[in-house]
């Protein structure tokens, strides 16, 4: 049985201990993020990371902090950015600059500006960041030149960048110098040590452990090459010379990305900003995707997310499922290894429960922050066996989830046995200690779950969307052990419990007066009678009737939900409404999607339609068309892009998702794998798509491409411009 004596009511007197209050926003900043594996760098326009008091820029890994200043200079100023972009697949930094006017010195004359080009290019690949900074000399004139490199390492843990305050810290060694190298370590006070090795090619000029500087003669249109290599935690020497190591890294990330991208289908349309945004959700998805020994796993977000959750993954792994399904079976294998085995109060785990967050830093390790290996999640369970059941849905490959069965076993023996903590046939979250998340579905900040009047709710916390999720998990369990051959009883069983969920969920939720469903049941049962974007949420589970899912459907399609570019997270007419709240009125692109997504589910495929048609309109406002982890939740007005969201994470993984999921929703897409077809069913193009072309379809090894087209009214036709294998497609009217 559960422990619910050990759970604390969801209540908090102010702003979580764990919260992001970095004193810098993320999108004044507009900073160059790049990420490999478990390696993400933050740098400003120029390339460079500077020791910002609470700025996030550096290179990080593994949750430490490995480079917090890396700056260039040019005769010991700051050269002038003539642009500044990241690849089309996500991979490289590319920093165009030049001099200023540089006055004389020692045995130089002065320079002119704009007489120097330097290109600065960086990449990250197995723990090494590698810089090339090609420096040319433009003028006709022979010049001398400095160029210095500027480091430290703070080795701040990331809740530290955060904004969290430490007692103490461990030892910050002195920094050393070779001749061509600089090194920097830091031993924890978890008895650790932490290391980055610097190199330099060619040898610098001169060299100490805070900067390099080189000392270049160009003559007229000459042009040299620096590379810088940056290496955490090295395990040895390097082997090679740095123009080799630079080259060799650069090719087989290329091959991986490439191998990446080949393996999910593609989208074409009429609509060049559309294909521009849909083109950097799949770069995204393809950087923050780490290969895992169970396959390919995408982490949340940078700068602040890079690692493994739960809920986020499997959300981004549901959104992308028609697109690259690999991404499920990845997700579904890695999460299975860290399923809870037993009870932790300090981790909130208790048996079969899937994994929350899981961190490697310092704070981590110490038990300073509790999210080494962390189970507050009270929906990551059920979207697990969810997520399970629409792989079947999407591939028909049974066999996949034999070796998984356990693990799916064992989280529905969660969500029956220590989920439902009250025994009324609801799944309901409370912390064990005072150190875990306050709330925790997906809008787990601590002022998110409320009544009416404001007062926030105390619990356990049954959430309306949680139920929804262990609907669709138990009809998933149903789905898969039916195609396993483990007995129809067993499956009737599970179907069972999902239909007397459902009345029982339709009873207590609907608020009648509201035309929605309540947020969250209190722990004395109240219902939390708030408009919020969770209730779209229960329309993605099925658990909804089809006239309460209308009402629904009409209620967050209104002004007082839709702003314009997504649905807010909490209407406009709640007590707690604040469109700058990270929760409580803001817009989340992947929020936008789910609930997308359940009202395809319903039939309201124009309503989804829309929904694309607001993010399309959002990324064409901003940064590299880029969809951030959330916007605030302010009225779109002409000629102006949402308002950004200070701390927000970009990329991040489920946002990068929304636009695909949101897709294939108004396309009606889905598969039947028995009869190896692709069916649109009622497809809508949103308004502003007259094509839409996917490439790639896969199932079962065959691949097919589907045309869509407007034709007379809002009918749509379709043809098949090529197929691979035993494959087709229809269209259903």
């Amino acid at each position: 049985m559960s422990i619910p004596q050990a759970i604390a009511t969801a209540t908090h007197d102010g702003a979580d201990a764990h919260s992001i209050t970095a004193g810098i926003s993320l999108q004044e900043m507009r900073p160059r993020v790049l990420k490999g594996d478990d390696t993400f760098a933050v740098l400003n326009r120029n390339g460079d990371a500077q020791p910002l008091p609470g700025g996030p820029e550096g290179l990080y890994h593994r949750d430490t902090r490995h480079l917090s200043r890396l700056e260039l200079t040019v005769a010991g100023r700051k050269p002038l950015l003539l642009s500044s972009a990241v690849s089309d697949d996500g991979a490289m930094l590319t920093c165009d600059l030049t001099n200023p006017d540089l006055p004389a010195g020692p045995g130089r004359p002065a320079v002119e500006r704009d007489l120097v080009h330097l290109r600065r290019s960086t990449f990250l690949r197995n723990g090494v960041c590698y810089e090339r900074i090609a420096v040319r000399n433009h003028g006709e004139q022979p010049l001398r030149l400095e160029i210095g490199l500027q480091v430290a390492a703070d080795f701040a843990d990331l809740f530290e960048v955060r904004g969290e305050v430490r007692a103490r810290r461990g030892t910050l060694h002195p920094p050393e110098a070779g001749p061509a190298e600089i090194a920097l370590a830091y031993t924890g006070l978890d008895e650790m040590r932490r290391e980055t090795r610097l190199r330099f090619e060619p040898t610098p000029t001169r060299i100490t452990p805070q900067q390099a500087v080189f000392d270049l003669a160009l003559v007229a249109g000459e042009r040299c090459t620096l590379l810088i290599e940056t290496r955490c935690n090295p395990d040895h020497e390097p082997r090679e010379p740095a123009d080799a190591a630079f080259l060799r890294a650069l090719w087989e990330d290329s091959r991986a990305r490439r191998a990446v991208q080949a393996r999910s289908a593609t989208v074409a349309t009429a609509d060049s900003g559309f294909d521009e945004m849909i083109g950097r959700s799949r770069a995204d998805l393809t950087m923050l995707s780490t290969q895992t020994p169970e396959g390919p796993f995408p982490y949340a977000g940078v700068p602040w997310f890079s690692t493994v959750f739960g809920r986020d993954s499997l959300i981004t792994a549901w959104l992308t499922l028609w697109f690259d399904p690999a991404i499920a079976l990845g997700v579904l294998r890695h999460l299975a290894t860290m399923q809870a085995k037993g009870f932790d109060a300090a981790a909130d785990a208790e048996p079969g429960k899937i994994l929350h967050e899981v961190r490697y830093g310092e704070m981590a390790e110490l038990g300073e922050v509790p999210f080494r290996r962390y189970y507050g999640s009270i929906d990551s369970t059920p979207l697990f066996v969810a997520l399970a059941g629409a792989w079947l849905d999407r591939t028909g490959d049974a066999e996949a989830l034999r070796g998984l069965w356990p693990n799916i076993e064992a989280a529905l023996g969660w969500i029956e046995h220590h989920g439902d903590r009250d025994g009324d046939g609801f799944v309901e979250y409370g912390r064990m200690k005072e150190s875990g998340l306050a709330n925790q579905g997906w809008k787990d900040s601590w002022d998110s779950i409320s009544h009416a009047d404001g007062t926030l709710a105390k619990g356990p916390i049954a959430l309306c969307e949680v139920q929804a999720y262990v609907h669709a998990a138990w009809g998933a369990g149903a789905r898969i052990a039916r195609a396993l051959g483990l007995g129809e009883d067993r499956a009737a069983a599970m179907e069972a419990k999902a239909e007397a969920l459902r009345v029982r969920f339709e009873a207590t939720f609907w608020c009648d007066d509201l035309g929605i469903y309540a947020l969250a049941l209190d722990g004395e049962k109240r219902p939390c009678r708030v408009r919020s974007s969770n209730a779209g949420h229960v329309l993605l589970g099925g658990l909804a009737s089809p006239e309460r899912a209308a009402s629904v459907a009409r209620h967050l399609m209104d002004g007082s939900f839709h702003s314009g570019w997504g649905i807010r997270t909490l209407a406009t007419t709640e007590a707690r409404y604040n469109p700058m709240s990270y929760h409580n009125g803001s817009v989340w692109p992947h929020d936008t999607a789910l609930i997308g997504l359940g009202l395809a589910r319903y039939g309201h495929r124009a309503a989804a339609a829309k929904l694309l048609e607001g993010l399309t309109a959002a990324a064409g406002k901003l940064d590299l068309r880029r969809l951030p982890e959330l916007f605030c939740g302010f009225p779109r007005r002409g000629g102006q892009g949402p308002t950004a969201y200070p701390v927000a994470c970009a990329p991040q993984a489920w946002a990068a998702a929304a636009p695909i999921g949101l897709l294939g929703a108004c396309l009606g897409l889905s598969f039947d794998p028995a009869a190896r077809q692709v069916r649109l069913e009622r497809p809508v193009l949103p308004a502003g798509l007259d094509r839409v072309l996917l490439r790639g379809l896969s199932l079962g090894g065959a691949r097919i491409d589907v045309q869509l087209g407007r034709a007379a009214g809002e009918s749509v036709a379709m043809s098949v411009p090529g197929r691979r294998g035993e494959i087709g497609a229809v269209l259903l009217a």
